[in-house]
């Protein structure tokens, strides 16, 4: 048996915490490991967190001052976060329609040989930076990450971690 489930939500603050509850309840129900639901849970947060802060037009969500009116056709003021979880893995997806990643960010896979030991070696950052900390702790709490654009449709990030269960999982391999 698996799961697989997929929300729209609007880039508000709210969607977050609502999406990290719908995550941690699935995984809670199948019986996974609470350290590994809680990795995932917070690197959901983080992936989501940054959808709603970088992942579109900021008129689009009526901004004091804005009509309404300002909205381009490509942002919907909305993002996607889809799970997917087996019996050995969970998959989850965090897309948008903003600008996308910087092509400094903008990572490319590890190459197989490395991906089965080994997560993708981090960028040097500067610890007073603004922003950037967020995808750095999702490569850290999952074992393969992906971070994309699709052009003209915004960014996605792809992280998978392998789960562990708790004894009579309903998911168990």
């Amino acid at each position: 048996m698996s799961i697989w489930w997929s929300l729209h939500l609007r880039r508000e603050a709210a969607s977050v915490p609502l999406a990290r509850r719908f995550l941690l309840g699935t995984m809670e129900t199948a019986g996974v490991d609470p350290d590994i639901s809680f990795d995932l849970s917070l690197a959901l947060s983080e992936a989501c967190a940054n959808a709603v802060e970088h992942g579109g037009d900021r008129t689009a969500l009526g901004e004091p001052g804005d009509t309404g009116c300002g909205r381009p056709a490509a942002d919907s003021g909305q993002y996607r976060v889809t799970a997917y979880l087996d019996g050995e893995k969970c998959r989850i997806e965090v897309s948008d329609s903003g600008p996308g990643f910087p092509a400094r960010r903008a990572l490319r896979p590890a190459a197989p040989s490395e991906q089965q030991h080994t997560r993708p070696a981090l960028p040097v950052r500067d610890a007073e930076a603004e922003s950037g900390r967020g995808l750095d702790l999702i490569q850290q709490l999952s074992d393969h990450v992906q971070f994309g654009n699709r052009p003209g449709h915004g960014a996605v990030v792809r992280f998978d971690k392998v789960l562990k269960w708790r004894e009579g999982a309903l998911l168990t391999v």
